[in-house]
């Protein structure tokens, strides 16, 4: 196995959380994280959590940064570099009745704030799309904030909320994709439109900012959930339902014109599949077999091996990060960790592996040392050359 080093450790908790997001600085010498004081439950509006970095030249020291009350235990407060800047983050907060969007200069110390959350940043680094987290918390807890209640919670899909864009220069925030509108476009034969309740999440720009995925749920009233894989241009428009099986979970681009998914198609059933970014494109079967199909996926650099991890086992309970070479079918494993079973449902710690900006460092979340979620730092340079 390659060697694993814990670069963070109690008695606070540190974690990152989502996968799809740059957490190591462009020098691949500091890597961010989120502290917290206690862990298996769920966040309060007034709990704080610490904003820092790791400093991998330095004993692995950690440097406190700020702090928000806006975040969750899967996706955190989104916190991540700014792509195109040598020093600058990005966070989600809370600014009285109202999620803001904290950015920091951490060589200068200089800061300023956006007048809107963010969910996922263009490759650019001017410019964001945002989800209502306040939607989101109220039909799914773990992935929204707590705090302001969602105004249009008995609006099954409403006008007024869906996907914004938000500059990042200036701060002006725009509605440019309306549930409503997206509801219009029918849901899943079968589906009774009438019932269920519409919510966006898992937005993603691609590679060349040109347009972004992004997932529409809804939910029933007896709490299931159904899916499908949308995109649509930078600004809104010519919006296209890429996978419509009602399964659709983690994804990622991997590049302009095709998305890297967890689905469920009659070829292989539960499967990774890469997409064409279009209505009824092809689709291809990725690593059936060797590719966990429950995992979270992202390319290295290059888009030659894919990072993926997996489920806590049912037995074991251990979570198996892995790499995967598709054009010799070659799978690697970095790793056993296991995840006690206190970790579950909405407070569940998953690994979502996140690579350096070379490629050749792993960062994840676990918390099998003993000492709570912590950050763990895997080196795979012996693996990938």
């Amino acid at each position: 196995m390659p060697p694993v080093r814990t670069i963070t450790h109690g008695p606070r908790h540190h974690w990152f959380g989502y996968y799809d997001k740059f957490q190591f600085d462009p020098t691949n010498r500091y890597v961010l994280g989120m502290e917290v004081p206690f862990e298996n439950r769920t966040p309060h509006p007034e709990d704080v959590v610490k904003i820092g970095m790791v400093d991998l030249k330095d004993n692995d020291r950690w440097i406190e940064l700020g702090q928000t009350v806006a975040w969750c235990w899967q996706q955190g407060c989104m916190l991540q570099w700014i792509p195109g800047t040598k020093s600058q983050i990005l966070w989600n907060d809370r600014r009285g009745d109202r999620f803001v969007c904290r950015i920091l200069d951490v060589e200068t110390g200089e800061g300023r704030t956006i007048p809107s959350a963010i969910y996922a940043l263009s490759p650019d680094g001017k410019s964001a799309v945002a989800a209502d987290f306040r939607r989101i918390n109220d039909v799914r807890p773990g992935y929204g904030y707590a705090g302001p209640a969602d105004p249009h919670a008995s609006d099954l899909a409403p006008r007024d909320s869906g996907i914004f864009r938000v500059d990042l220069e200036t701060g002006e925030t725009e509605l440019i994709v309306s549930l409503a509108d997206v509801a219009k476009m029918g849901t899943i034969p079968g589906d009774p439109p009438s019932s269920i309740k519409h919510y966006f999440n898992h937005l993603l720009f691609s590679p060349d900012g040109s347009r972004f995925l992004f997932l529409h749920r809804w939910r029933f009233p007896n709490g299931r959930r159904r899916t499908r894989l949308l995109t649509a241009n930078a600004n809104g428009s010519d919006v296209r339902i890429v996978d419509d099986n009602g399964y659709t979970s983690h994804i990622i681009w991997r590049d302009p014109r095709h998305i890297l998914v967890q689905s469920e198609q009659p070829s292989h059933g539960v499967a990774n599949y890469l997409f064409e970014d279009k209505q009824q494109g092809e689709i291809e079967v990725v690593g059936y077999g060797k590719l966990h199909p429950g995992g979270h996926l992202t390319y290295l650099p290059g888009n030659e091996w894919i990072l993926n991890d997996s489920q806590p086992h049912r037995v074991t309970r251990n979570q198996n990060p892995h790499l995967y070479l598709p054009r010799t079918d070659r799978r690697v494993s970095l790793g056993e960790f296991h995840s006690p079973k206190q970790y579950t449902g909405e407070w569940r710690v998953d690994t979502h592996p996140r690579a350096s900006r070379d490629g050749r460092l792993v960062c994840i979340d676990s918390p099998h040392t003993g000492e709570g979620r912590q950050l763990h730092l895997i080196d795979i340079s012996g693996i990938v050359g």
